[in-house]
Protein backbone atom coordinates (compact mmCIF):
# COMPACT_ATOMS: atom_id res chain seq x y z
CA UNK A 1 0.00 0.00 0.00
CA UNK A 2 1.28 3.47 -0.90
CA UNK A 3 1.79 5.82 2.03
CA UNK A 4 1.31 9.11 0.16
CA UNK A 5 3.84 10.71 2.55
CA UNK A 6 5.61 13.43 0.55
CA UNK A 7 6.77 17.01 0.90
CA UNK A 8 8.73 19.57 -1.08
CA UNK A 9 11.42 21.78 0.49
CA UNK A 10 12.95 24.87 -1.12
CA UNK A 11 16.73 24.46 -1.17
CA UNK A 12 19.78 26.39 -2.33
CA UNK A 13 22.79 24.28 -3.24
CA UNK A 14 24.32 21.97 -5.82
CA UNK A 15 24.25 18.28 -6.64
CA UNK A 16 26.42 16.11 -8.85
CA UNK A 17 24.60 14.01 -11.41
CA UNK A 18 25.48 11.99 -14.48
CA UNK A 19 26.50 15.09 -16.46
CA UNK A 20 28.34 16.84 -13.62
CA UNK A 21 27.34 19.51 -11.12
CA UNK A 22 24.08 21.44 -11.30
CA UNK A 23 22.26 23.91 -9.07
CA UNK A 24 19.33 22.59 -7.06
CA UNK A 25 16.24 24.53 -6.05
CA UNK A 26 14.14 21.90 -4.28
CA UNK A 27 14.37 18.64 -2.39
CA UNK A 28 11.45 16.23 -2.41
CA UNK A 29 11.20 14.07 0.70
CA UNK A 30 8.95 11.01 0.67
CA UNK A 31 8.32 7.72 2.41
CA UNK A 32 6.88 5.15 0.04
CA UNK A 33 7.77 2.21 -2.20
CA UNK A 34 11.31 2.73 -3.52
CA UNK A 35 12.15 2.43 -7.20
CA UNK A 36 15.41 0.54 -6.68
CA UNK A 37 16.24 -0.11 -3.00
CA UNK A 38 15.45 -3.71 -1.95
CA UNK A 39 12.91 -2.88 0.75
CA UNK A 40 9.15 -2.51 1.05
CA UNK A 41 9.29 1.22 1.92
CA UNK A 42 12.09 3.79 1.95
CA UNK A 43 12.75 7.40 2.79
CA UNK A 44 13.39 8.97 -0.61
CA UNK A 45 15.22 12.22 -1.27
CA UNK A 46 15.16 13.82 -4.72
CA UNK A 47 17.47 16.79 -5.18
CA UNK A 48 16.25 18.68 -8.25
CA UNK A 49 16.48 21.78 -10.38
CA UNK A 50 12.93 21.97 -11.64
CA UNK A 51 13.68 24.41 -14.46
CA UNK A 52 16.50 22.25 -15.85
CA UNK A 53 14.41 19.15 -16.54
CA UNK A 54 14.74 15.50 -15.58
CA UNK A 55 18.51 15.35 -16.10
CA UNK A 56 19.00 17.75 -13.17
CA UNK A 57 17.96 15.24 -10.50
CA UNK A 58 19.75 13.08 -7.95
CA UNK A 59 17.64 10.53 -6.10
CA UNK A 60 18.50 8.70 -2.87
CA UNK A 61 16.55 5.87 -1.21
CA UNK A 62 17.33 5.02 2.44
CA UNK A 63 15.94 2.69 5.06
CA UNK A 64 14.40 4.45 8.06
CA UNK A 65 17.40 3.85 10.36
CA UNK A 66 19.81 5.33 7.79
CA UNK A 67 17.53 8.33 7.21
CA UNK A 68 17.29 8.96 10.95
CA UNK A 69 21.10 8.74 11.35
CA UNK A 70 21.61 11.09 8.39
CA UNK A 71 19.11 13.61 9.78
CA UNK A 72 20.87 13.51 13.16
CA UNK A 73 24.27 14.14 11.58
CA UNK A 74 22.94 16.98 9.41
CA UNK A 75 21.51 18.68 12.50
CA UNK A 76 24.80 18.18 14.36
CA UNK A 77 26.78 19.71 11.47
CA UNK A 78 24.41 22.69 11.33
CA UNK A 79 24.70 23.19 15.10
CA UNK A 80 28.50 23.14 14.87
CA UNK A 81 28.46 25.50 11.85
CA UNK A 82 26.24 28.00 13.71
CA UNK A 83 28.52 27.87 16.76
CA UNK A 84 31.55 28.38 14.53
CA UNK A 85 29.94 31.37 12.79
CA UNK A 86 28.82 32.92 16.10
CA UNK A 87 32.28 32.60 17.63
CA UNK A 88 33.91 34.44 14.75
CA UNK A 89 36.47 31.67 14.39
CA UNK A 90 38.38 31.52 11.12
CA UNK A 91 39.34 28.25 9.44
Amino acid sequence: MCTMIASKVHAVGCAKGHDGWFDIDHVYVAYDHPFRAPMEHAVMLDFVNESAGVEARVGVELDVASARALAKQILEAVTQAEAHETSGARP
